[in-house]
């Protein structure tokens, strides 16, 4: 009699998006709830005023073009959870601050995942002994400088790379800069909570891969799976911001926005606390802020796509799984001043 087959170990199950229930994330519970009871509504009552074809057509059309990117993200999210170890990481990023800061802050172009799905990783990299620095770095940075936002964004402006290259290179500095201010300004110890700082074991565990290889179909599936999780989570908050959106672009009257596209600080303010509020992906977040182009300067739509990657609620929420308050307190103040000083900058600069 042959001996039993031992059972095939999951890999890499630390990849999923908590649930709303451990992130506090009751405030999206009722926001979904009231776009589906929205949507319900102005089906029922407003459906045949001139209005509700307006909301209609903006909210289908950004929904329709960031699907596909978010798709593909959720997808290569899943593929790297599963085929790349987070060892493989550690191991390019130099030891010395500097160095490791400017290397972190891009490495999305290599390993491209939203912020939904960074937050976890980069919490298994602080256990893996990434320094801090970098670490913010990669948080900021990642989900603006890879290369499906940098197409998704190109797309969404009818294939302007400028305005792409624009927002990699603003999220890039503003995640250097984030990352060098706050190595100076905490240690690990200081900006980490306990489960955070603990060392992962360098095996076992389902952290690193398993002794036992898994069949390529079985890592293909998990790989799917991770990747579905992904979608499901982060696709509702598009709906919420697709329709948003459109309300605003429906129900605003446009003198009220040449009121505000008039003033670039008060633009670039509006759209700030909207990416912070609206939370959406950054693969699909370029297709809400390039509904605005004829209504609101390039700043402040800028503002809207290099804050909203790196400071919002739902990350805001996650954030409190890895760091302690107060740096989330440094890290949200200081990365919505130098968000709102450089597109302040650069609208000076355009004039």
């Amino acid at each position: 009699m042959s001996p039993p087959i031992p059972a095939e170990p999951t890999a890499h199950p630390t990849h999923h998006h908590p649930p709303p229930g451990e992130t506090g994330s009751r405030f999206f519970i009722v926001a979904q709830f009231g776009s589906v009871a929205a949507l319900v509504g102005l089906i029922v009552f407003f459906r045949r005023t001139p209005g509700f074809a307006t909301l209609s057509i903006t909210f289908v059309s950004i929904f329709l073009e960031a699907l596909p990117f978010m798709l593909l993200g959720a997808a290569i999210g899943g593929f790297i959870e599963v085929f790349v170890s987070k060892t493989a990481i550690t191991r390019i990023v130099p030891a010395r601050p500097l160095p490791a800061i400017l290397l972190a802050a891009g490495l999305g172009l290599v390993f491209p995942v939203c912020e939904c799905a960074i937050v976890p990783v980069v919490r298994r990299l602080f256990q893996k002994g990434l320094p801090l620095g970098a670490g913010i770095a990669f948080l900021l940075g990642g989900p603006i400088v890879n290369p499906l936002v940098a197409l998704s964004t190109a797309v969404a402006y009818g294939n302007d790379l400028l305005i792409a290259g624009y927002r990699l290179a603003a999220g890039y500095l503003i995640a250097v800069a984030m990352g060098l201010l706050i190595d100076r300004l905490f240690s690990r110890k200081s900006a980490l909570l306990a489960g955070t700082m603990a060392s992962l074991p360098e095996s076992g565990g389902g952290l690193e891969r398993p002794a036992i290889p898994l069949r390529a179909r079985v890592k293909m599936l998990q790989a799917l799976g991770h990747g579905a999780s992904d979608f499901l989570d982060t696709g509702r908050f598009l709906v919420v911001g697709a329709l948003v959106a459109g309300l605003l672009q429906t129900l605003v009257a446009r003198g009220d926005l040449a009121a505000v596209s008039g003033s670039p600080s008060l633009s670039i303010l509006a759209m700030m606390i909207l990416a912070i509020v609206l939370s959406l992906c950054s693969e699909a977040d370029a297709f809400v802020a390039a509904s605005f182009r004829t209504s609101l300067p390039l700043g402040a739509q800028m503002a809207f796509m290099v804050l909203g990657p790196m400071l919002d609620l739902k990350l805001l929420a996650m954030y409190f799984r890895i760091f302690r308050k107060r740096l989330i307190l440094v890290l949200s103040v200081s990365t919505g001043i130098i968000v709102f000083l450089s597109m302040m900058a650069g609208t000076w600069m355009g004039q």
